[in-house]
């Protein structure tokens, strides 16, 4: 097994619920995981974790939602509104000079809906991986909705992730 290849080993086998395949029971257990093996990935390359973010995590797990309640996969929503719209109208911006916001999404089906399979998937996007380690991004909130949106995983069980990366400053 190469470096990379014991690291990502490494990753989803310390974080609880990496693994796991996401079912209506155990979201909150899937945002932990995916959070953790993001964490895991930013700390190996020299950045610091990001902190749960309550208005954050609002955002992804509403974005994931509708997104499979509406059938689309977009970071813009049919009305238009962006993601940077959605943190806007959250207390999270409130009293910072600066905001940076930033948004990654993803959908599985299968043995691909798991949270290690999602951040893995990620980390091999260049636009993803870049926003994962962006260094000056504080806070985060995962969200994850059942199943995936049927406009891609066509029928077949999965799910939708969203993941809000913010700094304020």
């Amino acid at each position: 097994m190469g470096a990379s290849a014991a690291v990502h080993h490494a990753k989803s086998s310390t974080c609880a619920g990496a693994n796991l395949l996401p079912n209506t029971t155990n979201t909150a257990a899937i945002n932990t995981a995916t959070l953790c093996l993001i964490d895991q990935i930013r700390v190996a390359h020299r950045l610091r974790p990001l902190q749960v973010n309550r208005e954050l995590q609002t955002v992804a797990c509403a974005q994931a939602v509708e997104m499979v309640s509406r059938d689309y996969f977009a970071h813009e929503s049919p009305s238009g509104e962006t993601p940077a719209a959605r943190v806007a109208a959250t207390h999270y911006p409130a009293h910072a000079r600066s905001l940076s916001t930033a948004q990654n999404i993803g959908w599985g089906t299968g043995a691909y809906a798991t949270p290690a399979h999602m951040v893995a998937a990620w980390m091999h996007s260049p636009e993803h991986r870049e926003i994962i380690l962006t260094g000056e991004y504080r806070d985060a909130g995962v969200g994850v909705a059942i199943p995936a949106p049927s406009i891609v995983a066509e029928g077949r069980s999965g799910a939708t992730y969203a993941v809000e990366f913010g700094a304020r400053g």
